[in-house]
């Protein structure tokens, strides 16, 4: 684990994820350039809307390993473009332990690595985006691994099922079921 020590850097406090192991511009380096591009016009979305502060990111899916993949390069990606940038992987994590171990220590500055008042962090998991706590997110990010219906209630919704050529989907969600992408 590594710690935050200046802006554009990359705080990573997931014991097993791919960003330590290539670090931020390694990772980057490896992204083909249809998934650099997708990350990119997400990235620039994201700071247009919410380009200082203490900003939360939440990425999810029905797929957990392109999800966190997927929460991997946003990460590094928004470090390139210089914020300072914490990642976390939560797993499958309930609100109270959530709010508790994570967005509370993050918004008090107490969170290891987001000590500084701009800090960006993108974390993945299940149960992210249940409805009793998506209104905490700055941004939210569903992944699509196949033939499953999107969340209902997010920014950006990405069809990771060939990661080299991500596609982002723009849905009708008045015509979703309300329960879609509840996790209980």
């Amino acid at each position: 684990m590594s710690e935050v020590r200046e802006r554009g850097e990359l705080s990573e406090l997931s014991e097993s994820s791919e960003l330590s192991q290539l670090g931020e511009s390694g990772r980057l380096a490896e992204l083909s350039e249809n998934r650099r591009s997708l990350l990119d016009w997400i990235a620039e979305e994201f700071l247009h809307n919410s380009w200082a502060g203490r900003r939360l990111v939440a990425v999810e899916g029905a797929s957990d390993e392109p999800a966190a993949r997927f929460a991997n390069d946003l990460a590094a990606v928004l470090a390139a473009r210089g914020q300072t940038v914490v990642r976390r992987s939560l797993g499958d994590v309930d609100e109270a332990t959530l709010r508790r171990e994570t967005i509370e220590p993050f918004r008090a500055g107490s969170l290891p690595g987001a000590e500084a008042a701009d800090t960006v962090l993108v974390v993945d998991g299940r149960r992210l985006l249940n409805d009793s706590v998506r209104g905490i997110w700055h941004f939210s990010a569903w992944t699509l691994a196949g033939d499953e219906l999107p969340h209902a209630g997010v920014n950006v919704i990405v069809d990771v099922t060939d990661e080299s050529t991500p596609k982002r989907y723009f849905y009708d969600l008045c015509k979703l079921p309300p329960s879609v992408g509840e996790r209980h």
